[in-house]
C-alpha cells in the first residue's frame, strides 16, 4: 500500500516541481515545497480525494504562496539580493515547453519580472500560461472567482508584454554566433566591440559570486561592456578562487543562450544572455555556489558540445 501511495505521487513529482519552481524561481525551494506536499499527501485521507492531480496542484500552489508571503522571504527579496536560480535546458524542473508562452514564462526575464506581481497574480499567470489551467480550476485552487482569475491574468500578461524585448524567440544558430562574437570580444578586452554587440538599453545583473550583500547591476552598454571584459578575463587570482582553470562551454539556461565555466564536474560560473535583433539586450551572471548547485547536479546528465575554450 505504501508503495502505491508513493508511486502515485512520484508520477506527478516533475510537474509539481516545475510548478513550484515557476512560482518561486528557486530549485532548492521548489524541492522543499514538493517534499512538504508529499508529507501532506501521505497523511491525507486519500479516499476523499477525487482528483489527486488537482488536489496536489492546489497544495503546492498554496504552499508556494505561503512562502512568498512569509516575512523572511519578503525581506530577502526586498533587500535586492534575490535573482532566479538558473536551470539547464532539458532539466525536468523547467516543465512544459511546447508553446512560446510556456517557454517564456520560465525565462530569467519573466521570473525576475514576476517579482513585481502580487503572489496571487503570479500564481494565476503560471497556472494559466504554463499549465493551461481553465479559470474555473484556478478559481478553485486559489479560492477566488473566475472573474478575478481572468482579471489577474490579464494584468500579469500586460506587465510581461510591456517588458518584452524584440520580436520573440531567437534562432539557436544565430544566438550562438552572437555569443561566440561576444566571448571573443570580451576575452580580448575589446570594449568597443563589446559595446557594438549590445543594444542601446542593455542591462546586466550579477550575484557577485555571493561576495556582496546586494546584486551588482549595470545599466548602460559601456558599463555592461566594462563589466563583461573584467568578468571574462581570467587571472591567477580567479583560478585560485575557483580551484583551477575551467573549460568554457556554450549552452542554454532557462531558454537563453549561455556561457558556462566548467571545472571537472562542477559549474563554477554561468552567464545567460537575452538576444534581441542580433545583439545582447540583457545578461544574468551567476557565480555564487548556492545558485549553481542545480546546474552542477544536472551537468553530468547533459551532453555538451566541445568547449569553445579548452582551458581558461
Amino acid at each position: 500500500m505504501e508503495s502505491i501511495v508513493a508511486d502515485r505521487f512520484e508520477a506527478g513529482r516533475a510537474r509539481l516541481a516545475s510548478l513550484a519552481y515557476r512560482l518561486l524561481g528557486s530549485a532548492a525551494d521548489a524541492e522543499d515545497i514538493v517534499q512538504d506536499a508529499y508529507l501532506r499527501w501521505h497523511a491525507a485521507d486519500r479516499e476523499r480525494i477525487e482528483v489527486p492531480e488537482a488536489w496536489l496542484t492546489k497544495v503546492v500552489t498554496n504552499l508556494c504562496l505561503d512562502r512568498l508571503r512569509s516575512a523572511p522571504v519578503r525581506r530577502e527579496r526586498a533587500a535586492g539580493v534575490w535573482m532566479p536560480e538558473p536551470l539547464l535546458d532539458g532539466d525536468p524542473m523547467l516543465g512544459p515547453a511546447d508553446t512560446f508562452e510556456q517557454r517564456e514564462s520560465v525565462s530569467l526575464a519573466v521570473l525576475t519580472l514576476m517579482e513585481r506581481l502580487s503572489p496571487v497574480e503570479r500564481a494565476v499567470y503560471v497556472l494559466r500560461e504554463a499549465f493551461s489551467c481553465p479559470h474555473s480550476e484556478i478559481a478553485g485552487i486559489l479560492d477566488i472567482s473566475e472573474a478575478a482569475s481572468q482579471q489577474h491574468v490579464h494584468r500579469a500578461r500586460r506587465r510581461v508584454a510591456s517588458a518584452r524585448r524584440g520580436g520573440g524567440e531567437v534562432d539557436p544558430a544565430s544566438a550562438r554566433k552572437v555569443l561566440e562574437e561576444f566571448l571573443a570580444a570580451a576575452s580580448s578586452g575589446r570594449t568597443e566591440r563589446l559595446v557594438a554587440l549590445l543594444t542601446d538599453d542593455a542591462t546586466a545583473v550579477s550575484d557577485g559570486a555571493g561576495l556582496s550583500r546586494t546584486l551588482w547591476r549595470y545599466e548602460t552598454p559601456e558599463r555592461v561592456a566594462t563589466m563583461m571584459r573584467t568578468a571574462f578575463r581570467f587571472t591567477p587570482a580567479k583560478r585560485r578562487l575557483v580551484g583551477g582553470s575551467p573549460t568554457i562551454h556554450l549552452g542554454q539556461v532557462n531558454g537563453w543562450p549561455a556561457v558556462l565555466a566548467v571545472l571537472g564536474d562542477r559549474i563554477v560560473g554561468a552567464a545567460a544572455f537575452e538576444i534581441s535583433d542580433g545583439r545582447v539586450a540583457a545578461l544574468h551572471g551567476f557565480a555564487a555556489p548556492e545558485r549553481l548547485a542545480r546546474l552542477t547536479a544536472m551537468w553530468p546528465r547533459h551532453e555538451p558540445d566541445a568547449p569553445v575554450i579548452a582551458q581558461w
